[in-house]
């Protein structure tokens, strides 16, 4: 691999996949490994590296290393999906942890943690983690050994402040999670604002096509907590394979592109949608009045990002109505594609759901804005005519 520049920039180091080219064929485009077995030296030793497809990919090495450049991070790991990948931490904890978790996270970790985690032997306790004095009331020193965050927070775009939650977590004695899916290191970097794992649904941004499913981890420390969840992770068969590895490289490659053209036109729509007859509120950290809004300021870098929610005058009916007469925006579950969806969260949530039966979450794509707004701006309408 050509070793890159230290000072080439993100979006540099994505589209050039960190400069690689094949040797044997000298393609700019890395070929996909998919061995699941390779050959012991002649005094049965693996000197490549290599030992075993569940463990050991040339492609899914490709692809961490990726995700570890973008992320500031000394190692990364890939795993099965978002949901692997997120679980893959807290089951490398022991029996009898406490761990602090926000209210407002994404649903399937919420649930599984609600749920599952006990049978683990986990103790898990939620708050408000946007309020930095519950978060401290929260924390158990010596007991307390995972803080959980996700900034901004699926669905309603509430914002933590990392680096001082950061400060919280390891008073205690505490290691710092944060699932940036939403954020993207594009937009923002955990590691260097003190957290000691990111998480990402590499599904959603990372990948940005809607044909992957996959997770990923990025530690700035590699220690004896990290071993085990690589270890986890062959042993639990949370593994990636080398084509969704590949397709994920793919995707990075124009991440940060991605990236700024969502949150362009994800700010041109929630400005328009502040004003608009039927939209009682828009949740975006872009917006001057949202309460997490200074803090975004500081931790984001180069947007608020693609996602943002709005609450429709008419209340539940009139959302479940505007969201079946839409055109452009597909009714569909994700986020993060070149393609942008429309959601109404409280239906798929079912009980427990912290949002607003009037809400539609957006998931804002590279489409034109314009077409973007007029398509909902007459849905809404439509749906309160």
């Amino acid at each position: 691999m050509t070793e890159p520049s230290p000072a080439w920039s993100p979006r540099t180091l994505a589209a050039q996949a960190l400069g690689h080219i094949d040797e044997p064929s000298r393609a700019v485009v890395p070929p996909i490994h998919i061995a699941t077995t390779f050959l012991r030296d002649p005094d049965n030793q693996y000197r490549s590296g290599n030992v075993y497809g569940r463990a050991d990919n040339v492609t899914v090495r490709e692809a961490e290393s990726i995700i570890a450049a973008l992320e500031g991070a000394d190692a990364a790991m890939v795993l099965g999906s978002g949901m692997s990948a997120a679980t893959a931490v807290f089951l490398a904890l022991a029996p009898g942890d406490h761990v602090v978790v926000p209210k407002v996270m994404y649903w399937a970790l919420r649930g599984w943690l609600q749920n599952d985690a006990t049978h683990w032997g986990l103790r898990v306790e939620g708050v408000d983690t946007t309020d930095l004095d519950a978060l401290r009331q929260a924390m158990r020193p010596g007991e307390t050994k995972l803080v959980w965050l996700e900034s901004p927070a699926n669905p309603l775009w509430g914002v933590t402040d990392i680096a001082a939650a950061a400060d919280i977590a390891h008073a205690a004695g505490a290691k710092l999670a944060v699932d940036s899916t939403c954020a993207t290191p594009v937009l923002t970097r955990p590691l260097a604002l003190g957290a000691d794992i990111v998480m990402h649904a590499a599904t959603k941004y990372l990948n940005g096509h809607s044909d992957v499913i996959a997770g990923a981890l990025a530690t700035l420390r590699p220690d004896a907590f990290w071993e085990r969840i690589r270890r986890n992770r062959s042993m639990f068969g949370q593994i990636l394979g080398p084509l969704e590895a590949y397709l994920l490289i793919r995707g990075m490659r124009t991440l940060p592109l991605r990236v700024a053209a969502a949150c362009t036109s994800a700010m041109d729509l929630a400005t328009r949608f502040a004003g608009h007859d039927h939209v009682a509120q828009v949740l975006y950290p872009g917006l001057p009045g949202h309460p997490g809004h200074d803090i975004a300021c500081r931790q984001m870098q180069g947007g608020f990002g693609g996602m943002l929610s709005i609450r429709v005058r008419g209340g539940e009916r009139a959302a479940i109505d505007a969201a079946a007469r839409v055109r452009l925006w597909k009714r569909a579950t994700s986020l993060g594609g070149v393609e942008s969806l429309i959601e109404h969260r409280a239906s798929i949530e079912g009980t427990g759901s912290p949002c607003p039966p009037d809400l539609l979450r957006l998931s804002v794509g590279i489409e034109d804005p314009a077409d973007l707004f007029a398509d909902l701006d007459a849905a809404l309408r439509g749906a309160n005519a």
